[in-house]
């Protein structure tokens, strides 16, 4: 058996020059200087109201339009954000394939919407009555030579629902002598045309036990797609066929790095390797409890290059509640010293009460509508984007929550590109994320930074820091 170890695929972005490195030094510290000295005043929150009670917000998951999900997903509707608000209409989708055997996969999806009242879409036989299903497939995304193509059948057998969204059921056959493919799923509201697509990339053979097996609710029937699950939740790792296999696992004790700016060019320091905490035994398609946090990792074999990873967070996640853990979110429009004392500071409740007020002049009301919005970002972020980390961590997650869901996203099989040119003085910006390999999942993106984000990105920082945020 190899060393219980294991490495992460984690690129490196390479060094930038010396003149950018100095530029983005003197950047940093300017603005460092500068939002330090805006702290003049700081006044405490009183202790019977104090302002981390209301960040955890509950909102329903990717509710909004075209609002980003991994890369096997897909932002709903690319037409739909200019439609009325009186109209059906399917605003995210999420999608995973699973081997039947050799020559058919089967696809889930979970799809959320709004009915013409602006309520959340929650009756299967919404979707029944008034979206129509097609699918096409093709060799890659630059060639649209169909290999094949279908019309998704709408019932209650293949539409259900499962607490904020609704799931979604079919059947893919694999085209003669096809390797792979590029599925693309079109929803289409009938009385209106509007549309959601979503881009899902299809293995036909491969020995991937990610393939083959996936997260399954507690009676083995829903896959959930997802890479987290709470401590203590019975879960199950299972395929369709109801194979009942044994698998390695290893827990990682491990706190990784949340994503550095945008406009930091330099490489940062990464560790290589894991230490394995634990190990474990478990049977697919047999129920099991992980009874604490960490990195698992499900190998059917020790020598295998990739298997299953699940982060195993606590009980509120993707909720953040304790301050202790709600410090750690604000890094990302925050001051280095800012970060300092709040890590250092004895009592980190009141720290934190006391970090917001500062920012927002001791007005108690614009603290916690902008702390409540910022927070209902990270708790979007942390659905959406989870990998082996938390999805606040991630890249994709840091620009998710300063920044929102972008306007529209382009994707192509190495990368992934969030277009945002809706924003107040902001023309168009873009953020491109590059698809790197990592053995736990397969939705690890980078982020291409430049130091040229800077004058769109501290506005926006600022923007928060005083309360001017709206959601």
């Amino acid at each position: 058996m190899r060393i219980l170890s294991a490495l992460l695929f984690l690129t490196i972005v390479s060094a930038c020059s010396a003149n950018k490195k100095t530029q983005q030094a003197r950047a940093n510290a300017a603005y460092d200087a500068r939002t330090e000295a805006q702290r003049a005043s700081r006044t405490e929150l009183p202790a019977q109201r104090p302002a981390g009670q209301s960040a955890p917000a509950n909102r329903p998951n990717e509710s909004r339009t075209a609002a980003p999900v991994p890369p096997t997903d897909s932002p709903a509707a690319t037409n739909a954000s200019a439609k009325s608000a009186s109209e059906w209409i399917v605003t995210s989708i999420k999608g995973k394939f699973l081997a039947i055997d050799s020559t058919n996969v089967r696809i889930y999806m979970d799809l959320t919407g709004k009915t013409p009242t602006g309520e959340p879409m929650l009756k299967p036989t919404d979707l029944i009555e008034h979206f129509q299903i097609a699918y096409v497939m093709y060799p890659d995304y630059n060639n649209r030579d169909r290999l094949g193509y279908g019309n998704v059948p709408l019932t209650l057998q293949t539409v259900g629902q499962e607490g904020d969204h609704l799931t979604l059921t079919f059947d893919v056959k694999r085209p003669k002598d096809v390797a792979t493919a590029i599925l693309l799923t079109e929803i289409t509201e009938v009385s209106s045309g509007t549309k959601a697509r979503n881009d899902l990339s299809l293995r036909f053979r491969t020995s991937r036990l990610s393939d083959r097996f996936a997260l399954f609710d507690n009676t083995g029937r829903q896959p959930q797609l997802r890479n987290y699950v709470n401590v203590g939740d019975t879960v199950v790792i299972g395929d369709i066929n109801g194979t009942r296999k044994p698998l390695f696992g290893f827990r990682y004790k491990h706190d990784f790095d949340a994503a550095s700016s945008p406009m930091n060019t330099s490489a940062r320091p990464t560790a290589k390797s894991l230490t394995v905490d634990s190990t474990l035994r478990i049977t697919t398609n047999q129920p099991f409890v992980l009874p604490k946090e960490g990195l698992y990792y499900f190998m059917e074999d020790t020598t295998d290059a990739a298997g299953i990873g699940l982060l195993v967070a606590d009980k509120r996640f993707p909720k953040m509640t304790r301050p202790e853990k709600l410090i750690k979110p604000v890094l990302y429009m925050s001051t280095s010293t800012e970060i300092n004392e709040l890590n250092q500071a004895q009592d980190t409740k009141r720290a934190f009460d006391r970090y917001w007020l500062s920012l927002m002049s001791g007005n108690e009301e614009v603290a916690r509508r902008t702390l409540k919005a910022y927070f209902d970002r990270v708790e979007e972020a942390n659905r959406l984007f989870t990998t082996y980390k938390e999805g606040w961590k991630t890249d994709k997650g840091m620009i998710y929550i300063v920044l929102g869901p972008p306007d529209r996203v382009q994707r192509n099989r190495e990368r992934e590109v969030w277009v945002y040119n809706r924003r107040a003085n902001v023309s168009e910006i873009n953020f491109t994320f590059t698809k790197k390999p990592n053995q736990f999942v397969e939705d690890h993106y980078e982020l291409v930074r430049y130091i040229e984000y800077q004058p769109i990105w501290y506005p926006i920082v600022e923007a928060w820091r005083t309360g001017a945020i709206r959601e």
